[in-house]
């Protein structure tokens, strides 16, 4: 299983696009936030399933603020992460994880790209594919495969400008 970790695209799809060009076909689309409106855009284009939920610029939107869902064998949650103050650190969201079983938690919003594995969770952020702020400034997305045995393995890639 093939899934394309996508964040903050805030309106401006084109990267997206080259993207998908690029890595599929995939079985399933994850977008951690800022859509800016665009989400039946964003579904289409994936042509597979998706999750989407809201960022802080998602106003008036009626995405879900976060989602817990099954990947295999693995409890997913996916929220933008400000409402845990990821801009911080990822203490609280690792703290939410942990107390609801999950073994995979997702976020956006600091535009930043990070795998982080330790023994009680996974906590995931691919970056912005539209306004990237890490070192480099090179747009980012996160590609998670599920192998044939169930392991999740993940790869943060980048767009060349």
């Amino acid at each position: 299983m093939k899934i394309l970790i996508v964040s903050d695209t805030h309106g401006h799809e084109s990267n997206l696009e080259k993207v998908l060009e690029r890595v599929s076909p995939i079985d399933q689309l994850i977008h951690l936030g800022d859509v800016e409106g665009h989400e039946d855009y964003i579904e289409a284009l994936a042509e597979c399933p998706a999750h989407i939920v809201s960022g802080n610029n998602d106003f008036f939107s009626d995405l879900p603020r976060e989602e817990e869902f099954w990947l295999g064998k693995y409890h997913v949650l996916i929220t933008h992460g400000h409402y845990y103050g990821v801009s911080v650190g990822t203490e609280r969201l690792k703290e939410e994880a942990v107390s609801r079983n999950i073994d995979i938690a997702m976020y956006g919003h600091t535009h930043r790209p990070e795998i982080d594995i330790d023994d009680e969770v996974t906590v995931l952020n691919p970056g912005s594919i539209s306004y990237p702020r890490q070192w480099g400034r090179k747009p980012s997305y996160l590609i998670m495969e599920i192998d044939r045995d169930g392991e999740a393995h993940f790869t943060i890639n980048y767009l060349e400008n």
